[in-house]
């Protein structure tokens, strides 16, 4: 099976192709970095000049995909083009292939080749100097620092400036990210919330709307059937004012721009009237002391759906609805009859959004939540459905 050699880089090839045209033009005019009488110089003549700077200028071309191979062959070419008259453009190309292996290779050699070259820089200086004991010497270590120091020192630094700009962008990322994913959320919890208040606010007028038009629909009674109209208009113009008022919190350009009061427990009263009115027979059992607004609109909230399921699914009978306030909890119950002989389904439609907005509001208050049908079945077969929230009262929130 062939081995695929990797692609170069196009600047790769840039620079590859300009240090071997500037090599050859170096060579063409005999320009060389010493004389042929040097003892250094071994292979004599121009020609020889040509081998280094060829195979340098091929490493150039994988200079960002083999890093470290190409910094290998290339210190064996430096070493080759040593001992020939030289050329500048080699040495030049050898200190592009440091600068590329600490700036390309993997992060291990990243982090010792500077190291490598500083101690052969040393070497450099101390040994001559210590050979020839001369001053002169020292520029040989001055040198060797130039073309692998220097060079290596430089792909550091902008390595280190290149991971730290990547870091920055990565963060940047993870933030939008989370900004992205926070705002999704609190999108769907006031979608969650604007539904469970338009359902609140407007399910109680439909539904007895629904129950009296039936009613009037299917009655010949003349009485009966004005008095259930006057029920459905009442309703209408009530459920059309709560649309009015929600319409007018989401649109900032409507003309009703006041904010709606929360609902408290303070309006149980005309809230269990409303619900006698519509046909309940409803008995109110609350004692409580000054509670948080939030605990007191979640309870109201509990006690309006829950009087609206009574008159859409309850049997005939008593409606119960009780709130006892504990040291630091609020508890409601709501009792209805439900079920038996009597029962002939739900007298309006429901779609069940109702216990899911009752479980919800009292989730927010990590409060508990049941709902459905309990006790032993009469000689009619019915039971009770019971709603039982427990909403706690955090300490230091009440007034």
């Amino acid at each position: 099976m062939a081995v695929r050699l990797p692609r170069p880089h196009r600047d790769d090839v840039r620079i590859a192709l300009a240090g071997l045209l500037g090599g050859l033009l170096l060579w063409a005019i005999g320009l060389g970095t010493r004389p042929d009488d040097e003892p250094i110089v071994l292979w004599a003549g121009s020609w020889p000049v040509l081998l280094p700077l060829c195979v340098m200028a091929g490493c150039e071309l994988l200079r960002r995909v083999r890093p470290r191979t190409v910094l290998l062959v290339g210190t064996v070419a430096l070493a080759c083009d040593t001992v020939t008259q030289g050329s500048l453009v080699t040495v030049v190309m050898f200190t592009d292939l440091v600068y590329a292996s600490v700036l390309y290779g993997p992060p291990a050699s990243a982090r010792r080749i500077p190291w490598i070259m500083g101690l052969l820089s040393v070497i450099g200086t101390v040994v001559p100097t210590a050979v020839w004991r001369v001053p002169e010497a020292v520029l040989i270590g001055v040198i060797i620092g130039l073309v692998t120091l220097a060079p290596a020192a430089t792909g550091w630094i902008v390595r280190n400036h290149r991971d730290a700009a990547e870091a920055a962008r990565l963060r940047a990322q993870q933030t939008a990210l989370l900004a992205e994913m926070d705002r999704s959320q609190a999108v769907s919890a006031e979608r969650a919330r604007m539904a469970r208040e338009l359902h609140d606010m407007v399910a109680n007028h439909l539904s007895a709307i629904a129950i009296h038009s039936t009613a009037a629909l299917s009655l010949d009674d003349p009485d009966t059937s004005k008095e259930a109209l006057g029920v459905v208009r009442e309703n209408s113009v009530a459920g059309l004012a709560e649309m009015r008022r929600l319409i007018g919190i989401l649109r900032d350009s409507s003309g009703d721009t006041e904010p709606v009061a929360a609902p408290t427990l303070g309006g149980l009263g005309a809230l269990v009237d409303h619900a006698r009115a519509n046909g309940l027979d409803v008995h109110l059992d609350c004692t409580h002391t000054s509670l948080p607004a939030p605990v007191e609109m979640a309870a109201y909230r509990i006690v309006q759906e829950s009087l609206t399921n009574a008159l859409k699914h309850a049997s005939p009978g008593r409606v119960t609805v009780a709130l006892v306030q504990r040291e630091h909890a609020l508890d409601v119950r709501v009792t209805s009859p439900f079920g038996g002989a009597r029962d002939s389904g739900p007298r309006a439609p429901g779609s069940g959004a109702g216990l899911v907005g009752m479980s919800e509001r009292v989730a927010l208050l990590h409060g508990t939540f049941e709902a459905g049908p309990e006790g032993p079945e009469d000689l009619e077969g019915g039971k009770i459905w019971t709603v039982r929230a427990t909403l706690p009262i955090t300490e230091g929130e009440t007034e």
